[in-house]
């Protein structure tokens, strides 16, 4: 298989994919279409990079810059602060809004 003309095509989100494909030529647009019909098939992206094709054949000129220089779209440098121990406890909805009729209200 050919290179993806997007460097973690696979991981990049739908929002940060619109901008990505901006500066991209027909050939490398039908080149992850190809791709996308052949792996995830989501149809949202393949709403979107027909919808530039279409763009492109309709005279639209690829925007300036180069799509593999973009930085990655995958994880933060930091990571994701996410995890077990900053998850709320379980809480169970109050009766009629009195904490005292609700048993074991977010305890084991």
């Amino acid at each position: 298989m050919s290179e993806l003309p997007l460097p973690d095509y696979d991981q990049t989100p739908l929002g940060a994919l619109r901008h990505r494909i901006r500066s991209l030529d027909e050939q490398q647009l039908t080149t992850l279409i190809d791709h996308e019909r052949e792996h995830g098939a989501r149809a949202p992206v393949l709403q979107l990079l027909d919808a530039r094709l279409a763009q492109l054949r309709q005279g639209a000129e690829p925007a300036h810059g180069n799509p593999a220089a973009a930085p990655p779209s995958g994880d933060t440098a930091a990571g994701s602060p996410v995890g077990e121990a900053t998850a709320t406890e379980g809480t169970t909805p109050l009766r009629h809004g009195v904490a005292g009729q609700t048993p074991k209200r977010g305890r084991p």
